[in-house]
């Protein structure tokens, strides 16, 4: 397709009809159509779903019935396994452990004939329940600040106090039977660590072969501790995994939440802050009702008329389960929204995917939207292309450029690689080479990923790019999750814990050379645990101009509890984990991570839905506030006229100057990482700066630049595309 075909004028708003009444009635009909689709949806999920369905149950129960007393209790033993762990993923916790009772009593009338390695999996996965139903009762309905933060400390520790002291005992018995090195065993020393610690008797009540010493936890440099506060300022709503967002969504220049649960059932939640800096949840106020599911969010300008929409992703990891429609919401300036999905040409593809991400890729001045979708194994379902038409619709040019991509997308990043003025696209994949799109500048893309050595790892998760050694050029995070022929387990966790090797792929970082070549240096750069990262996001979390990374870990079996990661940027010469000492290691299962000044107070904090895949495990979310580091700081609003309305893709360099020693740093305007946003106002930390020397903006449409002077310290400002003066905002 030649350029001139595709580069369309940017537009503001979605026109009117010739009669407005028409036109909000197209609208409001557009609404109530994926309102109708959801519902229906969220009936057939409740039965078929198996994640969230319960017609398992059923199944399982009609086959263990119609085993004769006394016969075939090999079968017997296997089908009260599987009951016992389908029931506890539907949170009947009391019900699973009385099928894991009934498992393991049919392996003792077996007597010492009993495989040992199926007694051993039998009071594991019993273990594991109990240690949920001690979850339940503690860290979900009596929350503290310290609930399932590791290492638990008095304030997590449970008072209900039975459910620890039985997976204790489950525990004990699997390491009684297995061998300590195994992948059983290395699971059931991580859990019987971590149950002691909820009972407070971790390290020393733990028996020596089999205890986690506490410097495994150890941070690797002081750092001061960030309290969760999600609680008490009455964002704790509990919920299965979703996506976050923080933005202005209702004009008041106030930073806010947009919150999703994967859950077919589960509405969003729309979080406003209010002026005397409490929050209220506005989601009937937001028309959000109804508008269910969504495992993931990505915000955009879409429409160009000066305030952030929302695009939410349906369906991941539940193959043709997963065939749901995601939804493009309108906002409408004041917080609230409309679906506009089936209006704009993007509701004709029912498809699971978790990933999209905003870029004007034609260089037309308007938003596009990249879709990543999930095919494997014989279904397909290619990724989408959306480009922006103006008038608030949309065409799908995946094909045309290139871009289906037709492998199981996780993670999916815009970027300028080779700083030819044209954003590149990398999409990380699972069970398959990732790919980085170069932008051919016709419409087109070309995978490059082998060439430019970034295809790896195999199996990976979420993305980002960002500047992380401040050099001016883009660098790459990709993570690793599980790996060719290896699952997610919480045992490989361990291993790294305890300086063992794990079987799974670690994370990659890719150092950019502005050319489009990269080079990996997460080992030399201190990244070499294996982490299992879900949702992430970068944001300089000490303020001193370098961007750190916060991860959001786990995965959807009920044993892996692991530490949520913040990883301190240490002048761009390696990553420090500072997870303990700032308190940030929360245990529940991470999703969308937001790093934001949530506060208004300079620094920025750390917010994270937290929760898992199955009804059974769902959490509340987590607020982690910056308690400040005495670091300066600037606050940049773009507004395009050419380019895109929120400068999305505009390169921002801010010279500082503290006493003799001057340095630049970096930023490109986006909302961070592949699972979470953070808003599109760029929060800079700027170290112990004195003066701001000069400050320059390199818009993404045409290259122009704008050079300001006189900028200052601790403020918030807002600069147009074209104008000689920038303009002191209050927030």
């Amino acid at each position: 397709m030649m350029l001139h075909a595709f580069c369309l004028a940017a537009v503001t708003s979605i026109p009117s009809a010739s009669n407005p009444g028409e036109d909000a009635a197209a609208l409001a009909a557009g609404h109530a159509r994926m309102l109708a689709v959801l519902a229906k949806d969220d009936a057939v999920a409740k039965r078929t779903n198996l994640y969230l369905g319960d017609a398992v149950v059923g199944e399982l129960r009609a086959k263990l019935d119609a085993i004769p007393a006394g016969e075939r209790e090999g079968e017997r033993f296997q089908l009260a396994l599987r009951l016992g762990t389908e029931l506890l993923r539907l949170g009947r916790v009391d019900d699973a452990i009385a099928s894991y009772d009934a498992a393991i009593a049919t392996l003792e009338r077996a007597g010492p004939g009993a495989p040992k390695e199926s007694v051993a999996e039998a009071h594991f996965q019993r273990g594991v329940a109990h240690m949920r139903r001690g979850e339940d009762q503690n860290c979900c309905r009596r929350r503290t600040p310290g609930s399932c933060i590791l290492p638990i400390a008095e304030s997590g520790q449970h008072t209900d106090r039975d459910a620890s002291e039985s997976a204790i005992r489950d525990f004990t018995r699997t390491l009684e039977l297995v061998p300590i090195g195994s992948q059983l065993g290395i699971k059931a020393r991580w859990t019987l660590n971590v149950a002691h610690m909820t009972l407070g008797r971790w390290p020393d009540g733990v028996p020596e072969r089999w205890r986690i010493p506490a410097k495994a936890f150890a941070s690797d440099q002081e750092f001061p501790r960030f309290p969760e506060v999600a609680q008490e300022l009455g964002l704790g709503d509990v919920m299965l995994a979703g996506g976050a967002a923080a933005e202005d969504f209702d004009g008041d220049l106030r930073t806010d939440l947009f919150v999703t649960d994967s859950d077919t059932g589960g509405d969003p939640h729309l979080y406003l802050k209010q002026a005397d800096g409490s929050w209220k949840d506005r989601t009937e106020a937001g028309n959000l009702k109804g508008l269910t599911g969504g495992l993931n969010v990505a915000t955009g300008d879409y429409d160009g008329d000066g305030d952030v929409d929302v695009y939410v992703m349906r369906g991941a990891w539940w193959r043709e389960s997963g065939e749901h429609v995601d939804s493009l919401l309108q906002n409408d300036g004041h917080g609230r929204f409309v679906d506009v999905t089936f209006a704009s040409g993007m509701g004709a593809l029912a498809a699971p995917g978790q990933t999209a991400a905003w870029a004007d890729y034609d260089n037309d001045g308007d938003l596009d939207l990249f879709v990543g979708h999930e095919s494997e194994d014989g279904r397909k379902y290619p990724s989408q292309l959306f480009q922006n038409r103006g008038g608030g619709r949309f065409v799908d040019r995946a094909l045309e450029a290139g871009v289906t991509n037709d492998r199981y997308a996780k993670g999916a990043v815009w970027g300028d690689f080779d700083e030819d003025g044209w954003l590149d696209l990398y999409v990380s994949n699972m069970a398959s080479p990732n790919r980085l799109y170069r932008n051919r500048r016709d419409g087109t893309f070309e995978d490059l990923a082998a060439q430019a050595g970034v295809a790896l790892p195999i199996s990976s998760f979420p993305c980002m790019a960002f500047d992380y050694d401040q050099d001016g050029h883009l660098d790459i995070w990709v993570a690793g999750f599980g790996g060719p022929g290896v699952l997610p387990s919480v045992a490989d966790v361990a291993a790294s814990y305890l300086g063992l090797a794990p079987k799974g792929e670690l994370m990659r970082l890719y150092k950019g050379d502005g050319k489009g070549r990269f080079t990996e240096v997460a080992a030399s750069m201190g990244l070499t645990k294996y982490t299992l990262p879900m949702g992430c996001n970068f944001g300089d979390v000490d303020g001193d101009g370098f961007q750190d990374l916060y991860l959001g870990t786990g995965y959807p079996f009920y044993e892996g509890l692991v530490p949520n990661l913040l990883l301190r940027n240490v002048a761009g010469k390696r990553f420090a984990d500072v997870t303990t000492a700032s308190g940030t290691g929360h245990l529940q299962k991470g999703h969308g991570v937001v790093i934001a000044d949530l506060d208004d107070d300079g620094d920025v904090d750390i917010f994270e839905r937290v929760g898992g895949a199955y009804p059974g495990d769902a959490y509340g979310n987590v607020y982690f506030r910056n308690p400040g580091f005495a670091n300066r700081w600037l606050k940049v609003r773009l507004v395009g006229r050419q380019s895109n309305r929120f400068g999305v893709g505009t390169k921002i360099e801010v010279d500082v100057a503290q006493g003799t020693t001057t340095r630049t740093i970096h930023r490109t305007v986006g909302t961070g990482g592949s699972f979470g946003c953070n808003p599109l106002r760029q929060e800079i930390g700027l170290g112990r700066a004195e003066k701001i020397t000069e400050l320059r903006v390199r818009w993404p449409r045409n290259g122009a630049v704008q050079t300001f002077a006189d900028v200052p310290l601790d403020a918030a400002i807002r600069i147009e595309e074209g104008a000689a003066r920038f303009e002191r905002t209050e927030r």
